[in-house]
Formats: C-alpha cells, sequence, structure tokens
C-alpha cells in the first residue's frame, strides 16, 4: 500500500484486501477517484496505526527535509520555559495560553529553535505577519519565507497570513513539520478550518489569550491543534513578569433624550428576543443572527439592537469622562478604546489624538506607533487594531470607551498596558452607561481579569 499526499489530504493507494482502511482515523473511500482518503491532519496517527497493525505500506507523504538552523540562543522566563516544557510533554501538541504581552511569541520560536523542524507560522493579519519577521529575523540568519501582503517566498521557516496559506495549502501542506498557529482562537468555528486540516504537520503548537472554553469551538480547537497544555492568566503573572493594574469601572448616566431613544431601539430588540428564547433556549447569538435574518420583524430587531449600541458607543456622559480622565493622566502615555470606527474617529478630532483603524495605512501607523514609544504622541485611539498581536509601545492608561466582543477583547486590550517596568503601576478605566446591556457586559468583562481589580464607583 503506499501513502500519498493529494491536494491537502492523504490517499491511501492500493491497500492489502484483508484488511479495511475505514478502520484507520478519518478514512472515508471517495467514489470520485476509486481510493481511500482522510484529512492530512490525520497523518501522524494513520502512520501509527498502520505500523501497529503491521501493514506494510511506502510513505510517499512527506519527503524528510534537512533540519532548520542554525537558531541563535533564546532565553526565557520561567514560566515561558514551563510552558515549552508542557507542550513538548504532550506530545509536542495543544495550546499554550498566556496574557497579552507576556511573550508568547517567544515560546513559540523557542519552540522552533529547538524542535528545529520545519516550521509554518499562521498568523490572522498582516500586521503580525511583519512583526513576526522582524521577531524571527535577529535570532534566524537564514532566509525566512513570507506568504501575504504580495509576497509568495517559501522556506523551512515561513510565515504566512491565514488566508495566503488557506489559498495554497494543497501545495504547502506536505512540506512543514511543525505548525504554529498565533492568536489560535480564530479557529475551531468553521472559518479557514481547512488550512489546518490539510496540513500533515505531527507537531503544532496554538498561541492565544482567550481560548474557547467549552462548546464546539473548544472541541473542534481540541481536533486541529490539540488541548490546552499550560496556561496562565493576568492574575498570575500581574506584579512580577506584567505590570500591576487597577482596573476602575465608571457608571454613567445617560441624558433623557439618549434614555428615551435607548428604550425605544431595545425594545423591539427584547421582544423578538424573547421569543427566540422561548422557541430556542439553548440558541446562541450566532443562531440568534441567524433566525433574526429570516423575518422582517428579526431583522427590525436586529437593527434596532444595532442602533442602540452605537448610541452607547460615545454617550455626553461618556465625552465628558473621557476628557477629565486625558486631562487628569496628561503625563501618561494613554490608549483610547471604542466599540466602533465612528467613535473612534470622533474622539480624534475633539481631542486631537491619532486614530489607529483598519484605514490608517501600515507606513502611517508605525510611524504613529514610534512616535508613541518615544513620548512625542501621549495618546492613540482605537476600535479593533489595537487589540490583537500588534506590538504596541508600553503604556500607562487604558480608557475603555466602548466595547464589543465581551471577555476576550477585554483582556487583550488590558494586555497592552501590561508590560513590566521599575514601579509601574497601569490604570485601566472602564466606561460604563448604567442600567443598559453595558452593565452585565462589564461584569462578565471583568470576571476574566482576576485579582488587581479595583471595585466599581
Amino acid at each position: 500500500m503506499r501513502l500519498l499526499f493529494d491536494r491537502g489530504t492523504l490517499v491511501l493507494d492500493d491497500p492489502p484486501a484483508s484488511f479495511d482502511p475505514t478502520q484507520l482515523p478519518g478514512v472515508r473511500w471517495d467514489a470520485r477517484v476509486q481510493a481511500y482518503r482522510a484529512p492530512a491532519r490525520c497523518y501522524p496517527t494513520i502512520r501509527t496505526e498502520l505500523v501497529r497493525h503491521d501493514i506494510p505500506f511506502s510513505d510517499g507523504v512527506r519527503q524528510p527535509g534537512r533540519p532548520t538552523g542554525p537558531w541563535s540562543a533564546i532565553e526565557l522566563r520561567p514560566y515561558q520555559e514551563a510552558a515549552l516544557c508542557a507542550w513538548e510533554l504532550g506530545g509536542r501538541r495543544g495550546l499554550v495560553v498566556l496574557p497579552t504581552g507576556s511573550g508568547k511569541t517567544r515560546v513559540a520560536i523557542a519552540a522552533m529553535a529547538r524542535t528545529r523542524l520545519p516550521a509554518l507560522c499562521l498568523v490572522p493579519t498582516r500586521v503580525l505577519l511583519h512583526q513576526w519577521l522582524r521577531v524571527l529575523r535577529p535570532v534566524y540568519p537564514d532566509a525566512i519565507g513570507c506568504l501575504g501582503d504580495g509576497s509568495r517566498e517559501l522556506a523551512p521557516v515561513t510565515v504566512a497570513t491565514v488566508e495566503s496559506a488557506y489559498r495554497g495549502m494543497e501545495r504547502l501542506g506536505s512540506r512543514f513539520d511543525l505548525l504554529v498557529v498565533d492568536e489560535a482562537h480564530h479557529f475551531g468555528t468553521g472559518f479557514r478550518d481547512e488550512a489546518l486540516e490539510m496540513a500533515i504537520a505531527t507537531a503544532r503548537l496554538g498561541l492565544t489569550a482567550t481560548p474557547p472554553r467549552a462548546g464546539a469551538a473548544a472541541t473542534r480547537l481540541a481536533e486541529l491543534i490539540g488541548p490546552t497544555v499550560y496556561e496562565l492568566a493576568i492574575r498570575d503573572l500581574a506584579g512580577g513578569f506584567l505590570a500591576s493594574f487597577d482596573a476602575i469601572t465608571l457608571h454613567l448616566d445617560l441624558t433623557e433624550a439618549e434614555r428615551a431613544s435607548y428604550a425605544a431601539l431595545v425594545a423591539p430588540f427584547r421582544a423578538f428576543h424573547a421569543q427566540v428564547r422561548r422557541l430556542a433556549p439553548a440558541a446562541s447569538w450566532q443562531d440568534f443572527v441567524r433566525l433574526a435574518g429570516r423575518s422582517p420583524e428579526g431583522r427590525h430587531a436586529l437593527s434596532a439592537w444595532r442602533q442602540a449600541q452605537k448610541l452607547l458607543a460615545l454617550t455626553d456622559a461618556k465625552r465628558e469622562a473621557l476628557r477629565v480622565l486625558l486631562a487628569r493622566h496628561r503625563e501618561a502615555r494613554t490608549l483610547v478604546f471604542t466599540a466602533d470606527n465612528a467613535a473612534a474617529y470622533a474622539i480624534a478630532r475633539e481631542h486631537l489624538i491619532m486614530p489607529i483603524t483598519c484605514d490608517i495605512g501600515r507606513t502611517e501607523r508605525d510611524a504613529a506607533l514610534e512616535r508613541f514609544g518615544r513620548g512625542e504622541l501621549r495618546a492613540l485611539v482605537s476600535a479593533r487594531v489595537l487589540n490583537e498581536g500588534l506590538d504596541v509601545p508600553d503604556a500607562d492608561v487604558a480608557i475603555i470607551v466602548g466595547s464589543s466582543l465581551g471577555e476576550r477583547e477585554h483582556v487583550q486590550r488590558v494586555g497592552r498596558l501590561l508590560r513590566p517596568a521599575e514601579g509601574k503601576r497601569a490604570w485601566v478605566y472602564e466606561l460604563v452607561s448604567r442600567k443598559t446591556g453595558e452593565v452585565r457586559q462589564a461584569r462578565r468583562r471583568r470576571a476574566g481579569l482576576g485579582s488587581g481589580v479595583a471595585a466599581p464607583i
């Protein structure tokens, strides 16, 4: 029998008549080509099972490649070393869960250096693509491949955006033995999961600060990368390897006009949401959105909800609180986070703060971050771009004017502030409108931060 790689899948060619290949993990009969086929990710287990059943086969899937290197010495903090050890003890498969700013990237680079396996690193954005390349070059002198943002260069160590890798995985899937997945929580929901399905890599390392905790997404992520092998939260590192911080929630009132508008907008949403909950008590938010899209009543309810969120994004009280906080911390380096770009641009105009949004080009954004790092710019405002992955220079204060993605987004935003420095203590302010859905959401988000949190005022 021959084991072959075919466009992101495995083909079992000419199996013995006495053996049923469908006993093997993931193997199915493909009537289109009259052959047995399996996802490429099943390659290690299929190989192991064939050996265990004493089935003779020739392996044409992966041609042995030369080890990567040489690598420069990579020093790790104790918890980073423990994370790498846990991953190795877990069979070189699994998720390492560490807070933003704690050095997940360094753990992954150490894994590349120690295994010396041909490695493909998948990142969700072009910003992270270039950030990984900058971090790798000082410790790996050989050529580094780059797939994305106009580049199509392959090397034994390659960094690729998920989108570029997805489009080319039918060719790339058999070329790498180590798969590093940055911001791994983006997988497991079905979006671009095929990029991991189509790779044969035995060693898989996922990096995230906010993994899915339960349900189908967590199960699927464990299949694609492996289970969580090591985890620390912000509270575990704050005051030592991360800066200490105080989180203060400011509960603010809506004006009479804002309250009336908010009540009018949420009424149809709440009525329709209650109907859906009665019919499907276990429905997720994604289920609700799908159901809402099927009827005029549902679409109206969803539109009203979005308008209500837009109203809460930058209320009069939030504008005033932001003015006071920026004045109080005028000498600090401050990050202002909003729920949407419209609020970010409004704040940028009112306070002459540089906005960092998806509309700002890389050159302009990098220049702004450099000026922020030097202290020439005292504040930046952003809706999403600063949340995840982007290497932001040291900041002391975060003002969260609005949020849209829950606990995951909040943990990432707070992590932007926690790079350690002598005597540093960061401040995190969250502006919440009283008697709205923001109160409940803020309570859930704060639960993800653990200790070091001040009482709401």
